[in-house]
C-alpha cells in the first residue's frame, strides 16, 4: 500500500563539472593540453515531502535549481546524491508503471508534432500510454471542454496561437490522467486573460483528479491564486517551505495604504505625510511600517479629503525579492 506521501525528496543534490578556461590566446593553447574543472551545485541538500492532492508552488530566481529539481523528480536527471521517492518509485529507474502516472509540462518545450493537428498527437500519446478508447474519449472530451479548444483540434500546431498551443500541450500531457503533474512555467509568454484561464484549468484538474501538482512560475499571480503552500529555492537550497499566507505575514514589515480622494490636491498637502509612494488622482498610495499604521491613518484623516481607502500587504513579488536579497547577504 502506497503512503499518503506522494513525493519524498531527501538531501537531493545535483552537481555538474564545469570547464574553467583561462582568458586569452595563451589560455586557449593551455586548454589543449590541460583542462581545469570546478564542481557547481545546481541543487544542494534539498528535502521536502508532498502529500497526495497538494498543489505546491516551487519558486525561485533564474538558476535557482527549480527545473533541475523537477527533472530529477520526473526521472530525466540522475541526482548526484540523495534519495527520491515518487508514488513509491525511484524516478530515475524510469519504470513503465511510474511513467504512466506522471507528466512533466515545460512552457518552453514542445511535445506536439509541429506539422500535424494536435489531435493526431493525442492519438499517438493514447497508444504510447496504452489508454483505452473509452477512457481516451472521456478524458479528451473533458479537457477539450474545460479548455474550450474544440474548434482548433484539427488545425496544424504550427498555425495555432501560443495560448492555443499551450492548451494543447496540457491536454497531450494529461491523456493518461497522471497522478503527479510537474508544471514548469506553464503560463510563460501568455497574455493575462490566457494566464487566468490556464490557472482556472489547473485548479479544476487538481480538484477533479486529486492530482499532486508542483508548479514553477515567474508570474506570482499563478502562485498566489493556486498554491496554499510554497517552497522557495535560491542558489540550489530551500530557504522557505510552508504556507504562502505565513510567508507573506512574516515577511511583511509594512502595509500599503491606498486612498481614493474626493478632489485633486497639491503636493504640499501631503508633503508632511511620510511614506508616500505615488499620487495620481484620485489615488494616493503610501507604504507604511506596520507598527505606524494607526498614527499615519489619524494624520491622513485630518489632512486629506478621503473618500475611500484600502489597507493591503505588499505585492508578493516584493516579498519574494526581499527574501532572495536576505538569503544572499
Amino acid at each position: 500500500m502506497l503512503s499518503m506521501h506522494t513525493i519524498i525528496a531527501s538531501e537531493l543534490t545535483k552537481s555538474y563539472q564545469v570547464y574553467k578556461k583561462q582568458p586569452g590566446f595563451i589560455g586557449s593553447v593551455k586548454s589543449l593540453f590541460s583542462r581545469e574543472y570546478e564542481s557547481v551545485n545546481a541543487v544542494k541538500g534539498v528535502s521536502f515531502i508532498i502529500d497526495q492532492g497538494e498543489l505546491v508552488g516551487f519558486i525561485g530566481p533564474n538558476g535557482a535549481g527549480k527545473t533541475t529539481t523537477l527533472k530529477m523528480l520526473s526521472g530525466l536527471l540522475y541526482p548526484t546524491s540523495g534519495k527520491i521517492d515518487v508514488l513509491g518509485y525511484t524516478p530515475f529507474d524510469r519504470k513503465h508503471e511510474f511513467l504512466r502516472q506522471i507528466s512533466l509540462v515545460m512552457g518552453q518545450k514542445n511535445q506536439l508534432w509541429w506539422d500535424l493537428p494536435a489531435y493526431d498527437s493525442f492519438l499517438l500519446n493514447k497508444e504510447i500510454y496504452g489508454v483505452s478508447p473509452a477512457h481516451f474519449r472521456e478524458v479528451v472530451g473533458n479537457l477539450v471542454t474545460l479548455l474550450d479548444v474544440k474548434d482548433v483540434l484539427n488545425i496544424q500546431v504550427r498555425n495555432l496561437s501560443l495560448g492555443q498551443r499551450m492548451k494543447m500541450e496540457l491536454i497531450a500531457a494529461l491523456i493518461h490522467s497522471p497522478k503527479v503533474l510537474f508544471l514548469d512555467e506553464p503560463t510563460i509568454g501568455l497574455d493575462v486573460v490566457m494566464q487566468k484561464n490556464l490557472r482556472e484549468f489547473i485548479r479544476q484538474y487538481n480538484q477533479t483528479y486529486e492530482a499532486t501538482i508542483i508548479l514553477t512560475s515567474h508570474y506570482m499571480a499563478d502562485v498566489l491564486e493556486l498554491c496554499k503552500r510554497v517552497i522557495v529555492i535560491n542558489h540550489g537550497g530551500i530557504i522557505y517551505d510552508g504556507l504562502l499566507s505565513e510567508l507573506m505575514r512574516s515577511h511583511s514589515s509594512y502595509k500599503q495604504l491606498t486612498f481614493v480622494l474626493s478632489k485633486t490636491i497639491e503636493p504640499r498637502t501631503y508633503a508632511s505625510i511620510e511614506g508616500v509612494v505615488s499620487y495620481e488622482h484620485p489615488s494616493l498610495v503610501l507604504r507604511i511600517p506596520s507598527n505606524e499604521i494607526q498614527k499615519t491613518l489619524t494624520k491622513c484623516m485630518k489632512t486629506l479629503p478621503i473618500e475611500d481607502m484600502t489597507i493591503s500587504d505588499p505585492p508578493i513579488e516584493e516579498i519574494i525579492r526581499t527574501m532572495f536579497q536576505e538569503a544572499t547577504q
